[in-house]
C-alpha cells in the first residue's frame, strides 16, 4: 500500500494514486465496483505473504504519519473505510471501524 490517497476521492494527484481514479469511480457507478476490485487485488499483492498483525500495523502507521503530516484527512480515512469495508467480514468491519475512530483523533 503506498497512501491512504489512492482511497479519497481528491486523491488523483496523490503519490501512488492512478489518473482520474475515484473520480472517476464515484461519477459512474459501474466503474466503482472495477475500481473496488482493483483495489483489492493491489492490497492483496502488495501483503501477500504477510500476516494480518503485520498487515494491520503497516496500514495504522502510515495513516498515523500522514494525520500528523497533515496529508490524512478524515474524509481520506472515511473513503479508505467505505472501500474496504464491503470485503471484510463483521468481526474485522468493526475492528477496522474502531481504527479508523482512534485514526480520527489523532
Amino acid at each position: 500500500m503506498k497512501d491512504f490517497k489512492s482511497y479519497s476521492q481528491n486523491g488523483a494527484g496523490a503519490p501512488g494514486a492512478k489518473s482520474g481514479g475515484a473520480d472517476k469511480a464515484a461519477s459512474s457507478g459501474g466503474s466503482n465496483v472495477n475500481q473496488t476490485v482493483n483495489m483489492a487485488a493491489m492490497l492483496a499483492k502488495a501483503f501477500e505473504g504477510k500476516s494480518e498483525a503485520q498487515v494491520l500495523q503497516t496500514i495504522i502507521a502510515q495513516a498515523e504519519q500522514g494525520k500528523r503530516d497533515g496529508t490524512l484527512t478524515n474524509a481520506d480515512l472515511d473513503n479508505f473505510y467505505n472501500t474496504l469495508a464491503p470485503l471484510l467480514d463483521g468481526f474485522k468491519r468493526q475492528k477496522l471501524k474502531g481504527i479508523i475512530s482512534k485514526l480520527k483523533s489523532i
